[in-house]
């Protein structure tokens, strides 16, 4: 079986190798650390040090700077030595792209500088070149020539360094030999991390970064493995999605690549890259490590797993058949739990996607409608959308007013031997190792496996719920079982940032990797409700948590590409090198093409981030100079040097000559 951490069932960090950031200890069991980046520009010394300090003092345990070019690298002093002066000695990263000679002296400067494999010697410039293995070595060996004076000068000031592989920026040299794949991402860091062990290098952090989360929990998984296998040790691993975006998709996407990785152990430090001021991104990071501070519940372990029932390493769907619209080949359901609402009228549907018009006597569903309500033991007393179907309790059928459109749930002992199954859908609960007694083959016989009629709904009360239901699922694949399942998870957070984590977490895992045919979420009994009508702390006030939370759903399903359902952004978080106004850029281009479902448009700061971070984009919109733009259909361009006063009603003039255009309903 191919393992890419410690333990698949239960939360065990995986062990690294122990790295000294200044003063601060990263890997080899320490906390995960939080970080964060400046988005001022570095030659403004005091704008710069007066936003590391707010974000040191919203909890940043390291400061990444830009340094695009040497005179940047210079400045690094000044904004050390005035950060200093303030009293504050959190260690600095500076972030280097195309220019070796700012890393070398950033590198005698600050505690830590960060590398781009793709574009730190390699050039991007989209040209496939086939390499013979000669001269493909010489390659190498010309890296090793440039890299090498920055090892050294890291190794003799005891400077640490990061080689951040990113997804979007992959060398014309690497794509060409593994093209743009997660092998690719990992090759492209193992190439220089061989290079600072021969120097005997070895305080080294790596990272594997995507916009895609799908891509980008790959590739950490590779990493991990690769390192395993070729050196017997791990390096400490820095996580991050590139280009996450803002509110509650930029914290979603997060979310899903960063938690999940978590989830199995891995990562030393994280980062979560949204396109709003960076303190803000402190919190989240914070919601985030603290899942995993505190001891796991354990009276009854979770049977090990001795064989993965799929490839962790790639994406494939788990085999079901289909029951109505759940499962099989189709996308997955969202159910909506309404049953803590006393009296559910139309205007409560309203919030998950269905609005009742009286005077046409008409529902019109949108794009995010649910497919499913969960009312517990009520029914409805009006007439539902025709595409709409309810799950209530047995007992609650006998007074539906239409009986097509209400189907029973009901717990693994329950389906045996009830009066009340319906003889085209059922819901069966199932508690994944919450007791010893509830394995899945003492589960009544097994009287629903592989019924036509039944679609599983996985859930565990157990701390690592996420593992209790991954494991279940493997269950089921040993047992040949290939009954479509829902994701049932509840949180118990105190705000909406703890609860949008945990959702996105817990369900997200599952479903990058197959799993998982449809979700419902929830809040559990220790839930603070009220906590979802006020927000002091981010930008994510919530006025109808039904609402809320189906939106959550849905955003989670895109973000793991599961079930398109509206226009995705690729944006970047801002830093030094920004040529525009990001927030407000973002914002503009949101509210003109929010209805483009499917359509995926990167808004990026600069050049740099611009043609390989966009790399997943249908089209770009990108800084190019001062007050000047670039368009992109895919990695092309298109229109270079546009007036940033009419950039954006030219990206949509090139949205319309290319057929993604339509006019807001």
């Amino acid at each position: 079986m191919q393992l890419y951490c410690d333990s698949l069932t239960e939360y065990k960090r995986i062990k690294t190798v122990e790295v000294k950031i200044g003063d601060l200890l990263l890997g080899n069991g320490h906390p995960i650390r939080v970080q964060t980046m400046t988005t001022t520009d570095t030659m403004d010394t005091i704008g710069t040090v007066e936003q590391t300090i707010r974000c040191i003092e919203a909890g940043a345990e390291l400061v990444r700077i830009t340094a695009p070019s040497k005179k940047e690298a210079e400045n690094l002093l000044n904004i050390k030595n005035e950060l200093h002066k303030r009293g504050y000695h959190t260690p600095l990263v500076a972030d280097i792209h195309f220019t070796p000679n700012a890393a070398e002296i950033a590198a005698r400067i600050i505690e830590k500088v960060r590398v781009n494999p793709g574009n730190y010697v390699d050039k991007k410039k989209f040209e496939q070149i086939d390499y013979t293995d000669a001269e493909y070595a010489e390659e190498i060996e010309r890296i090793r020539d440039r890299f090498t004076p920055l090892v050294k000068i890291c190794k003799e000031y005891g400077t640490a360094m990061r080689i951040g592989t990113n997804h979007g920026s992959l060398s014309d040299r690497i794509m060409s030999r593994y093209g743009d794949t997660a092998n690719g991402m990992v090759e492209s860091a193992m190439e220089f991390l061989r290079i600072a062990r021969a120097e005997d290098y070895h305080n080294i952090v790596l990272s594997m970064k995507s916009s895609n989360p799908l891509v980008m929990v790959q590739a950490y998984r590779l990493l991990v493995q690769t390192m395993n296998n070729e050196f017997g040790l791990i390096y400490p691993l820095h996580l991050g999605v590139t280009e996450a975006g803002d509110g509650e998709d930029g914290r979603i996407k997060s979310a899903i690549g960063i938690g999940s990785l978590l989830e199995d152990g891995i990562g030393d430090t994280i980062r979560v890259s949204l396109t709003e001021d960076p303190e803000f991104e402190i919190p989240v990071c914070q919601d985030l490590v603290k899942r995993y501070t505190k001891p796991a519940s354990a009276s009854f372990e979770v049977p090990p797993v001795e064989k993965l029932s799929y490839d962790p390493f790639s994406y494939a769907r788990r085999d079901s058949f289909a029951v109505d619209n759940i499962g099989g080949k189709q996308v997955p359901v969202v159910v909506a739990d309404l049953s803590r609402l006393d009296n559910i009228t139309p205007q409560h549907l309203q919030s998950i996607g269905y609005n009742y018009d009286a005077n046409t006597d008409k529902w019109n569903i949108n794009d995010a409608a649910a497919d499913y309500v969960f009312t517990g033991n009520n029914v409805l007393d009006f007439h539902l959308p025709g595409t709409l179907k309810v799950i209530v309790y047995p007992d609650a059928l006998a007074n539906a007013n239409d009986p097509s459109k209400y189907f029973p749930i009901f717990s693994a002992a329950e389906f045996a031997d009830s009066p009340h199954r319906n003889r085209h859908l059922n819901f069966v609960m199932v508690d994944c190792y919450g007791r010893p007694e509830q394995v899945l083959d003492q589960q009544q016989d097994g009287t629903w496996a592989n019924d036509a009629s039944v679609v599983l709904c996985l859930s565990s009360t157990r701390k690592n719920a996420m593992q209790a239901v991954r494991r279940m699922f493997v269950e089921l694949h040993q047992q040949n079982i290939k009954n479509p399942v829902v994701l049932i998870t509840d949180s118990n957070g105190q705000t909406p940032d703890e609860h949008l984590i945990h959702f996105a977490t817990e369900t997200g895992a599952l479903l990058l990797d197959g799993l998982g045919d449809g979700i419902c979420l929830g809040y559990g009994a220790n839930a603070k409700k009220e906590s979802l009508q006020t927000n002091g702390r981010t930008y994510l006030p919530v006025k109808d948590h039904n609402q809320w939370t189906n939106n959550i759903a849905f955003s989670i399903l895109q973000a793991t590409r599961t079930r398109i359902s509206k226009t995705e952004y690729i944006s970047c978080p801002s830093c030094g090198r920004t040529l525009f106004d990001l927030q407000e850029t973002t914002a503009k281009i949101r509210s003109v093409t929010n209805h483009l479902k499917g359509v995926k448009i990167a808004i990026m700061g600069c050049i740099v981030n611009g043609p390989g971070e966009m790399a997943d984009a249908d089209f770009g919109y990108v800084g190019s100079g001062p007050g000047k733009i670039t368009l992109y259909k895919g990695k092309e361009v298109v229109k270079r040097n546009v007036d940033s006063a009419i950039a954006v009603e030219e990206l949509i003039n090139l949205l319309k000559e290319n057929e993604a255009w339509v006019e807001p309903a």
